[in-house]
């Protein structure tokens, strides 16, 4: 397997690495929660072991980055000491595939990291959004309408994603707001602007419309034969 080991305890990192390598492993090292999501998200890993307590990024955020923004599937197994229920619901609420907590055994820590790969190899069914005839593949990043290729910049396509996750119930804008940009929103009313070009790519150019709006509540996407 190939795997990235981010953890700035480097006494961990190097037992890790003795003994993973010593079983034909290859591994990458970070010791900070910015190295390691660049890692991730520029390189192809079998998994990804990650320790949530890091200078620069913890883990948490560093996950919910990496599935969310990046979209890498790369099975992560989270290696920390933090032994709650609650936090352990945390590591799989950000997107975490296992959870091991210190001190471990080594032999174990190998087994999951296996079992993992072996979970991921599976063929699997494409991660396909639809709302009406309109596609999001979360795996290829494409869009489309009607067979129509739809390009969209990241921010304006993962704001369509939640939309056409949630495309039962209205979302508000301030729920867009805090999942697109957390506790760092803009100043400028960015997302009425995302919107705008969200219905210009997925609504003005077909007879029929996708993106409505919930005055006074947010917006939903649905198929109406409405005008």
């Amino acid at each position: 397997m190939r795997i990235l080991i981010i953890d700035d305890n480097r006494d961990i990192a190097a037992n890790l690495g003795q003994f993973l390598e010593a079983r034909g492993h290859a591994l990458d090292f970070a010791e900070d929660g910015v190295t390691g999501l660049h890692l991730a998200v520029v390189n192809d890993y079998d998994v990804i072991v990650l320790d949530l307590m890091l200078p620069g990024m913890d883990g948490l955020v560093l996950c919910r980055k990496l599935r969310e923004d990046a979209l890498k599937s790369t099975p992560v197994l989270m290696l920390t000491a933090r032994d709650t229920l609650a936090d352990k619901l945390d590591g799989f609420s950000a997107g975490a595939d296992d959870y091991l907590i210190k001190p471990f055994s080594l032999r174990e820590l190998e087994a999951r990291l296996l079992a993992l790969k072996r979970r991921a190899d599976h063929p699997r069914l494409s991660k396909l959004l639809t709302v009406g005839d309109l596609e999001y593949d979360l795996d290829t990043l494409s869009i489309k309408r009607s067979g129509t290729r739809i390009d969209l910049p990241a921010t304006t396509r993962k704001i369509l994603a939640l939309l056409m996750r949630n495309s039962h119930r209205v979302v508000s804008r301030a729920e867009i707001v805090r999942e697109i940009w957390g506790d760092d929103p803009p100043e400028s009313d960015a997302l009425r602007a995302h919107i705008h070009a969200i219905r210009n790519a997925v609504d003005r150019p077909f007879p029929v419309k996708v993106v409505h709006t919930v005055h006074g509540s947010g917006y939903r996407l649905y198929f109406s034969h409405e005008n």
